[in-house]
This record gives structure tokens, sequence and C-alpha cells, in this order.
């Protein structure tokens, strides 16, 4: 075993990487850009050295910058992690004649897989089955319209070299493909250096199914069962859960005998996934092989009971696998979601900035958390905008979703927007509650799962005021023991003053309305006025984030999260947010911007610009593109005008509200 390894990645992963080196006393070497000289990899690791800018390419991305960082440390192995090298057969090769151990597979194994078609190619040949489609050398715009005519649709055009959900675009009539296929090159190009695509046939109604392999130097290669990874949004996962719900025992050992062969064909030696795209009748092929660890690898270690980071560590130090196919058991069921930084309601905007409250279930046998930020880090804009991994187990699947259910409603998170609140309401839609999603389902049905613009219900106003008073209450208190006075009057903080009734006006903001409520009374006694409905609240208290008080004599409680700017409350199904203002605000949202003007939503490369000076737009017309946080971002004319000036060119890097473009004034 190694005494010391590098990590060359940063966040949850690392973390996660330098936990299980600490349980075998392995010494940790992070590495770091500007943006994460704070960051936490950094706190955790025994040693870190600096590589570079903030954007990956100066940093992360730079082999030989952590090659060096090995060699200075004295590290005789390199963990990539997932995503940045994880995946580059370059890197890997260039670690091995450094004379230092590549936790992951051999160079030749990656390139094997570093091409879909040259991969699908490969897997047809040792009879694992595959999608019929085109995988040839002729990228000739006239040629694939021709193959795809010979497909037939509906067929899907994908980036040949990359993955992640990128590059891929489904294509349903032949008028609809040459647009298509000219997109899907330009996002491959800047997201993978090379726009070499694939052609394959659609399957409709599909679940993604994928099988998590190991393999050592000696020979042994085996699987650890499946997880299923069908609830997507935009190709990108959202919920994945072993065992899978839909696979039976036969096909589930078809499945896992296909994954072994797949990787014996490519020589493989570590952690990999082999993916399958799964058909409604039961029929499986081959995706992809994913030749790193992947994001969701603790929903198998949930149910396996194994530590899959402590199995690379053996492997790459020469060992045999610890068991063989028969030795290897699962119990229970695990489900594993993402917390991102990033906003549903605005086409899920990638997100950042300090996390000024991060609340999160504690763990236990039931729940894990894996992450790379605490409270009161940072978001960067220069990766990804993952929080933490929720991962949930129990003996069966009604009784994790029970458990992913009440951990998410625990969690609370104020800075940076978060996809919390459409996480619950995923987790109990029926078609995930019966085990049928399919991976696209969300895209054609993400209203049903986006949070509602309806006022809140009276239950969660009330709520939120009885939280908020007891904040106040609390603040006053502590306040005031830190004070000449602490037995002051002027701590009850019940609203009197001279020549005043003692009465409260609590405003709060939910979404774009403004909620105004009056309240009577201290100590968790009130009587609150909202609307035309007064309320009496009696012996209302917060205990850690349980709040409970009694409502015209029926006892209710909440989960709450409160200060002096946010209220958070569940009642156990839903949640609601409201910010805290002033009682008197003036909303000067709408008198600002005259439609005239595209501005940068957040931090970015400049893609495309498709428009000059004196152009003739439209409304809705597609004037640039721009790439932040892997997605791309299509800016659209805010009305039907003239350019009257353009301030960017493609490539160019820009700040969050930088003006782009701008239209002549309307006359």
């Amino acid at each position: 075993m190694f005494t010391k390894i590098l990590i060359a990645n940063r966040g949850e992963i690392a973390c996660r990487i330098i936990r299980t080196c600490r349980q075998f006393g392995i010494r940790t070497v992070a590495v770091y850009s500007d943006a994460d000289a704070k960051a936490q990899h950094v706190k955790q690791a025994d040693e870190a050295i600096h590589v570079g800018g903030s954007i990956p390419s100066e940093s992360y991305l730079c082999g030989d910058k952590i090659i060096e960082a090995a060699k200075k440390t004295g590290a005789q192995a390199i963990h990539p992690g997932y995503g940045f090298l994880s995946e580059n057969a370059d890197f890997a090769e260039a670690v091995e004649a450094a004379g230092i151990r590549f936790i992951g597979p051999k160079a030749n194994s990656m390139r094997k897989m570093g091409s879909k078609a040259g991969a699908k190619d490969l897997m047809s040949t040792h009879g694992v089955p595959v999608v019929p489609g085109y995988t040839g050398e002729n990228q000739e715009p006239a040629y694939l319209f021709q193959e795809a005519d010979r497909i037939q649709y509906p067929l899907m055009i994908k980036a040949a070299h990359g993955g992640g959900g990128k590059g891929m675009r489904i294509v349903r009539s032949s008028g609809e493909f040459l647009a298509n296929l000219e997109s899907c090159q330009r996002e491959a190009k800047n997201a993978f250096g090379r726009d070499r695509v694939l052609l394959e046939k659609y399957i409709e109604q599909p679940r993604h199914i994928e099988i998590q392999i190991f393999a050592d130097s000696h020979g042994n290669t085996i699987h650890l069962n499946e997880r299923e990874c069908s609830a997507q949004r935009r190709y990108q996962k959202v919920i994945e859960e072993s065992p899978s719900p839909f696979l039976t025992g036969e096909r589930r050992k078809q499945m896992g005998d296909a994954a072994v062969q797949a990787a014996k064909a490519i020589d493989y030696v570590n952690a990999g996934t082999v993916e399958f795209i799964v058909g409604a009748d039961g029929d499986f092929y081959f995706m992809e092989i994913n030749t790193r660890l992947q994001v969701e690898h603790p929903v198998t270690e949930m149910v396996t009971g194994l530590d899959l980071v402590e199995w690379q560590l053996r492997v790459a130090s020469g060992e045999k696998l610890p068991l063989v196919q028969s030795e290897i058991q699962t119990k229970g069921h695990a489900i594993e979601v993402r917390l991102y930084a990033e906003d549903p309601e605005k086409n899920f905007l990638p997100g950042s900035g300090r996390l000024e409250k991060l609340h999160l279930p504690a763990p236990s046998k039931n729940v894990r958390i894996d992450a790379g930020v605490v409270e009161g880090d940072t978001v960067s804009i220069f990766y990804d905008p993952m929080i933490a991994k929720l991962i949930v187990w129990d003996e069966d699947r009604p009784r994790a979703l029970a458990q992913l259910q009440n951990a998410l409603s625990y969690a609370d998170i104020k800075g940076p927007k978060s996809n919390i609140e459409f996480l619950e309401k995923l987790v109990r839609h029926p078609v995930v509650v019966s085990g049928n999603i399919t991976t696209n389902y969300l895209d054609q049905h993400l209203s049903e799962v986006l949070p509602q613009a309806d006022a809140p219900a009276a239950h969660f106003v009330i709520a939120a005021t009885v939280a908020a008073l007891l904040a106040d209450e609390k603040q006053t208190r502590q306040a005031a023991m830190r004070s000449s006075d602490p037995h002051s009057p002027w701590a009850i903080a019940d609203g009197w003053r001279i020549g005043h009734e003692s009465q409260r006006k609590l405003c709060f903001r939910w979404r774009d309305q403004n909620l105004d409520v009056y309240a009577k009374g201290s100590h968790g006694n009130y009587e609150i006025t909202h609307g035309e409905s007064t309320i009496n609240i009696g012996n209302a208290g917060i205990h850690d984030v349980t709040l409970s008080f009694q409502r015209d004599a029926m006892a209710q409680r909440f989960l709450a999260h409160a200060d002096t700017r946010m209220i958070t409350v569940h009642d156990g199904q839903s949640r609601a947010g409201f910010e805290r203002i002033p009682a008197f605000f003036f909303d000067d949202s709408k008198a600002s911007g005259s439609g005239d003007r595209i501005n940068a939503p957040m931090p970015g490369r400049m893609v495309v610009v498709k428009s000059k000076i004196g152009d003739e737009v439209t409304e809705g017309q597609e004037l640039a593109v721009m790439e932040a946080m892997k997605m791309e971002l299509s800016l659209k004319s805010p009305r039907t005008g003239k350019i009257a000036s353009i301030n960017v060119n493609a490539g160019d890097f820009v700040e969050a509200d930088a003006l782009l473009i701008k239209l002549e004034a309307a006359q």
C-alpha cells in the first residue's frame, strides 16, 4: 500500500479520497488554484501545493504542474478523482512515465474508450450489444445526413469524444438534422477540442442503468451490480439508486456479465462503470465505459458495505481484488441526489457566492453526506456548482425514499439559490415513487416538479411569522445579555412603545410578492393578523430546527430555519422560503432597464456571437451563446429592433451583468 498520494482534483471528491486515506494512514497532497486557496480539500490534506490560476486550464488541467507537484512532495501515486484529467490518457501515461503510479486504468484502455465510435465498434466485436448507428470517419454533413436517413428517425447525434451530457442532440425528422448537427459539433469543439460526432438510433422511453466494474492486474474482473440513473435532466443525472426497480434477477445477471466482458475487451484495471441504455422491453445496449470513479459511487458503497476508494488504492498498489464475484453481496436500497447551487426557476442557471447558511441532515447509518464545502465557504464561478451529495439507505426502496424525503426536509441553504425544493418535489412525484421514470421524462414534464409561483399557503405564512418573532426575541435577549443592563424591559422585544399599541409589523418577500403580517404578544404567545384573518398562537418555541406551537388549541409542528434576513419553513411535505424586508420598502426592480440590453446572466466565456452592428433582429432571436459552469446559455433579443453595439467577441471571458449587446432605442 502507498504511504503518500497526490489528489489531482478539488472539492467533494478530493475530500472523499482524503477520508479513506486517513483510515489507512496514507498521507495526502492536495493541489489548488487561486480560487481554492481556502478550500476544504486544501485544509484537510496533509500538504497542499498551488498549481495555477482559477480557470481549470491554468491549474487542474495542467498535467505537467501536477506531476511536478507529486515529484516535489514525494507522492508515490496520483488519484485523479472524476472530471478534469481523470480520463485523459496522455496524463495517465505521463504519470507512469514519471515513475508515479496512476490510480486508475492504463492509458491504452482509456484510449480505446476515448472515442465513442471506436468503443462501439470494439464492443460489437466482443459480443456486447450496441445500438444501431454510424461511427465512421466521414464527417461531411451531406454524408452524415445520408446516414441519418438510413438509420431512420428518431436518432441521436453525439460528440464522439466527450461525456457529461454535452454534445448531444435528439433529432426527430430529416428537416431538423443539419441545424442540430451544426450545434452539436460546435458544442463538442468547445467542450472537448474535437467536433467528430456519431449517430445512433434513439431508444424511446429508455432507462439508463450502469454497472460498477472492478479489475486488478492479476486477470480478475468482477462487477458490483447496478445503479439506475434514469432520472435525468438534459442528460445530467438527478437521482441515482441501487438496486434498479426495473431489472429482474435474470436481466441483472445478463447486464453484469456483459459489463465484465466489456471490461475484459479493453484490458481494464481498477474502477470503472459500464453504462447501458435499456429499452422498455428490457433489451439493453452498450453506451460507454467511464474509465474512472463515478460521482454516484457512494450508492454502490451503501448497498455493498465496501469502500471503493480503498479498492482503488489496493489495486493500484498491485494487490488482487479483495473479493471474487460470488462474494459480492448487496443489502437494502440506496439513493443519491446532488445539492447544487442553481436556480430551477431560471432554467437551472448555475449560481455562485458565499454559503451564508448550510444546514444538512446529521450523518447516520441511514444518511451520508459527501461535501467539499462548509458553511461560510464560497461556491466558485469557475467550477461545478455542486454543494454536497446526499445519500440515504434503508432496508427497501419505500423506506429509502422516506429517508430521502425526510433528509431533504432538514436541509437549508442560504446564499446562492439551490435545487433543494426541486429535489423535494421530484422525490415525491408519483413516477419516481413508482420507479417508472425514464431518461426523457423530466425534460418532457419538468413543470410538474418545478416550484410553483402561486401565493404561499396560509399555514406557511403563519409559521414563518412565528419563527421570525421567536428569532427576533432571541436576538434581542442575546444583545441584552451582552449589554450593561441585561434585565432591561426593552429586551422583551414585544413591540411596545410609549403611546403606541404593542403591535409589530413584519414584512416578507415571497418570490415577487410582498406580504404584511401584524403581531401582538411575546414569549411564544401571539395574536397574528394576516389579511382578514386573526390567529391566536400559544406555547411557541424552536428547539434546534423544530418549530412547535398551538394554533387555536391545535398543536402544529414545522421545521424552521430562521434569522433576521431569511425564514424557511417546512410542513413535512413541502417548504416555503421568505425574505425579511423592511416595513417600508421601495421596489425599483421594474423601474430599471428598457429592454434594450443583453447582459451576461453570470460569469462565463462567449462561445459565439451571431449578430453584428446594424442587424435587424426579432424578439426571441438568438444573438449569442455563452458557456458558464459546464453549460451553454442562449442569449436572445428581448424585443424586435436593430443592434446598436456589440461589446464582446467569441472567446472573451465576461463578468456577471456585463453589457454584451445593446439595441437601438425603440422609436
